[in-house]
């Protein structure tokens, strides 16, 4: 324990804070059991050691961070550390890489711990995190009535010029966007040369680990897409070492082709996948591990059995890192578009436009010289236009929807 201790202080003492996320004000820290998600290298740990440093600074004992991939948890359990923790005055327990952690015994893995400590050490406030495919573990603590979940995205455009930049600039509502920005795009164009940060973004800005080496960013990107492939859904699926490979073939197709409208039986022979079902279950899993983006129609019933309309790269970064080549202007657009939209609001594929949010508002996505044609008579229709500093109208800058968080 006094090893555990000593390794979160460290960390704790070492965490910067001048740039905090967005996300980090919306959590309900007084929640008695919070989970943060998000794909790996987003930023989980930092936002977890931002906060326990805040409490640390009022008691230094009553905070503990812990990740559960340490070789410690190899022979303690998550419960007995809690426990011991809790009666040497601890309140605030912040874990790490749930997903990572080794059962103690057959049917009782961290789920199952956590839901133990929840009930028997109500006064301990407990924060953990884990790779977004969590969401697909069926654990056997039931955590759903527990747990307040929240889900990390890689940086915002906003969020970029604020650890990069050092600009401070407010989040921006989507119905601010549309009926005001004109006075957003002054106001932020009057600080910044808009556009040239925006490619840099695009090219760059998303994982936040880009700062720490530059050169190898792109190199780290595939790194984490292996971990996630070969290590993050094997661990919450029960998945074979053949069903692995068919699932790197199925991104490696899709990320030569996006936005890849697919021909789901040709797909399926191609990769020697037996049934639509099975390849509709592949899919789920690459987008639930924020690896691709599924565009579909107003969805009825199950999603997952839905076929998408066009399958996208999760973010613009991960086009340049897996398929430099391929990285197309329209491409990139309604990539980036997807991705910022659909963290906080709900995007499908509309009858005229490429995009429809929340049902109710409908985007044509383009360039300079793109026109509103295709959503012409469309209540709630509007253009996110590139290579535009400011806009008009229904004609709104790209760039601005990075402002959303």
């Amino acid at each position: 324990m006094q090893e555990l201790y000593a390794i979160s202080t460290k960390l704790i003492n070492n965490v910067k804070t001048d740039f905090i996320r967005s996300l980090f004000e919306h959590i309900d820290w007084n929640q008695q059991l919070v989970e943060i998600r998000g794909s790996r290298g987003v930023g989980k740990t930092t936002l977890m050691l931002q906060k326990a440093k805040e409490y640390y600074r009022i008691s230094s004992q009553s905070v503990l961070y812990i990740s559960l991939d340490d070789s410690y948890f190899y022979n303690n359990s998550i419960k007995e550390t809690a426990l011991v923790f809790s009666q040497y005055g601890g309140q605030y327990l912040f874990i790490d890489e749930v997903h990572k952690y080794p059962e103690k015994l057959k049917g009782h893995d961290w789920s199952s711990e956590l839901k133990i400590i929840y009930d028997q050490i109500p006064e301990l406030k407990i924060v953990y995190s884990g790779s977004s495919i969590i969401q697909l573990y069926k654990g056997n603590g039931d955590l759903s009535r527990r747990k307040s979940t929240y889900k990390l995205n890689g940086l915002s455009f906003r969020e970029y010029l604020c650890i990069n930049k050092n600009y401070k600039f407010k989040t921006a509502r989507l119905e601010d966007v549309i009926s005001g920005h004109v006075d957003i795009a002054n106001q932020i164009t009057s600080e910044i040369k808009i556009l040239p940060a925006f490619q840099n973004y695009i090219e760059h800005g998303y994982y936040p680990f880009y700062v720490e080496n530059p050169e190898q960013y792109y190199q780290r990107i595939k790194s984490v897409v292996n971990l996630i492939l070969e290590i993050d859904i094997p661990s919450v699926t029960d998945i074979s070492f053949e069903t692995i490979g068919k699932i790197k073939k199925l991104l490696a197709a899709i990320s030569t082709t996006v936005p890849f409208t697919p021909n789901l039986t040709k797909l399926s022979s191609n990769l020697n996948i037996s049934d639509l079902r099975t390849l509709y279950r592949y899919l789920g899993f690459l987008e639930n591990a924020e690896l691709i983006s599924l565009l579909v129609t107003a969805a009825k019933g199950n999603k997952i059995l839905q076929k998408p309309e066009k399958i996208f790269l999760d973010n613009t970064n991960l086009i340049y890192a897996l398929n430099q080549t391929s990285a197309q202007t329209g491409l990139i657009r309604e990539t980036f578009f997807m991705n910022q939209l659909n963290y906080l609001y709900k995007v499908n594929y509309p009858k005229f436009g490429d995009f429809i949010i929340d049902t109710k508002y409908t985007f044509e996505v383009g360039g300079k010289n793109k026109d509103s044609k295709q959503i012409k008579n469309i209540k709630n229709a509007y253009l996110a236009i590139d290579n535009i500093e400011i806009g008009f109208g229904n004609t709104i800058p790209l760039w601005l929807f990075g402002f959303l968080y």
